[in-house]
């Protein structure tokens, strides 16, 4: 998939757990745990908006891994 998520660069920069954050937002570590992986299909604005302020914080486009 072209589309590539930069999750564990913000649980880095923010000295946060994948637990902590999915608590902090308010979804499951389970939930998190896909989004992290790139397997999820979806997510909510409400989500994406907890976790970091600009689009191009947690998704990148590779246009080479399509």
């Amino acid at each position: 998939m072209a589309i590539q998520i930069k999750l564990d660069i913000i649980l880095k920069k923010r000295y946060i757990k994948s637990d902590e954050l999915a608590e902090v937002i308010g979804i499951t570590t389970a939930n998190l745990s896909i989004l992290k992986t790139g397997k999820a299909k979806a997510i909510r604005f409400s989500s994406w908006e907890a976790i970091c302020g600009q689009p191009g914080d947690i998704l990148a486009y590779n246009p080479e891994t399509e």
